[in-house]
């Protein structure tokens, strides 16, 4: 029997609790601590935070509730107090109605203080390759506020390619992400002023759920950059009207949107604000060029060229949104030889 210490996780994300706009948490939970034997908590908002950054609640008072998965989906009870597991529950989790940081810093200073080694944030439904998305994620966000309180942390996110993603995909996922995690666990990058012990503060890694993750041995993974892209309007003027297209609250690679992330059911809604001023405006991208973009348009190296390619991409990042060159002097570049990049390693 090994006499390891079993690795203290804490588990949160921005999507919510297991539901259709959260489909891959309780999967990674579950292998987590059935098939790697990490004793894993579990704090997360309590409703869809997408989108949202590294915002934190300070006017507003933070209620939380326990929840109680079960198999298959990890569809559980809610309660107001904790109690003990009643038959086919899992284990006790919190869900706290603030943002992903929020949760994250609410837990390793008030919930497990000292009792945390590693954070991972997500996995994420969809992608959060390029600044486009990261500046923006929720996922990200918790992974950094979990940095700035010297807690190593892990963004994970999933990028949908497909419309369903096969549920077949999701075990794969976890299996392979699983694998990541624990290999830049026990070799964590180092960088020269990284907040704690001169590490890095984050990694923020996307897996692209396509068809290859089913094969042996598995996608390609490398060391990336992150893809410096942008976008323009982000919202429509509403006109008595929601506008069309419309948006999912999971975000643009939503399993309800299409491949530009735009709402499969776009039919225009009625509002029920008064729009007398005509300063009313709703979230409602076209994402088209960020989700599907040229490939000659993305830097080689990137988090986006990879994702395009079919790759796992791994990027190490500092908690001032930049990255370390440390921890990428192998990383490809458009000046260097793209073999260097891609892991070698067996996980």
């Amino acid at each position: 029997m090994s006499n390891t210490p079993r690795l203290r996780v804490l588990l949160t994300n921005d999507d919510g609790p297991p539901g259709h706009d959260s489909p891959y948490i309780y999967g990674l939970y579950r292998h987590l601590t059935n098939e790697l034997g990490w004793d894993v908590k579990v704090v997360i908002p309590s409703s869809q935070k997408s989108w949202i950054g590294k915002a934190y609640q300070i006017m507003e008072t933070t209620y939380g509730r326990y929840y109680y998965p079960r198999d298959p989906d990890g569809a559980g009870e809610i309660s107001e107090s904790s109690r003990p597991l009643k038959e086919g529950e899992l284990a006790e989790w919190i869900l706290l109605d603030g943002t992903p940081a929020t949760c994250a810093n609410i837990a390793l200073h008030n919930l497990y203080p000292g009792q945390i080694d590693l954070v991972i944030s997500g996995p994420n439904l969809g992608r959060n390759s390029s600044s486009a998305f990261a500046l923006s994620s929720g996922t990200i966000g918790a992974a950094l506020s979990s940095s700035l309180s010297k807690t190593r942390s892990i963004a994970l996110s999933y990028g949908t390619v497909f419309h369903p993603t096969p549920s077949t995909w999701f075990l794969p996922a976890h299996t392979i992400s699983g694998r990541i995690i624990r290999h830049l666990y026990e070799n964590w990058g180092a960088d020269d002023g990284g907040i704690r012990n001169n590490e890095v503060d984050l990694y923020n890694v996307n897996v692209p759920m396509i068809p290859n993750l089913l094969d042996e041995p598995g996608l390609p993974i490398a060391w990336t950059r992150m893809w410096r892209n942008s976008y323009g309007r982000l919202f429509k003027r509403l006109n008595g009207v929601s506008p069309k297209p419309a948006t999912s609250p999971a975000g643009p690679d939503s399993l309800d949107s299409d491949g530009r992330g735009i709402l499969l059911d776009g039919s225009a809604r009625s509002t029920s604000e008064n729009d007398s001023s005509g300063l009313t405006f709703k979230f409602s991208p076209d994402m088209e060029g960020l989700i599907r973009p040229d490939m000659a348009s993305l830097p080689v190296g990137s988090d986006g060229w990879a994702i395009a390619k079919g790759w796992i991409s791994v990027t190490p990042l500092r908690a001032c949104f930049a990255e370390p060159e440390q921890a990428l002097d192998n990383a490809a570049s458009e000046h260097a030889d793209v073999e260097k990049s891609i892991w070698k390693f067996k996980l």
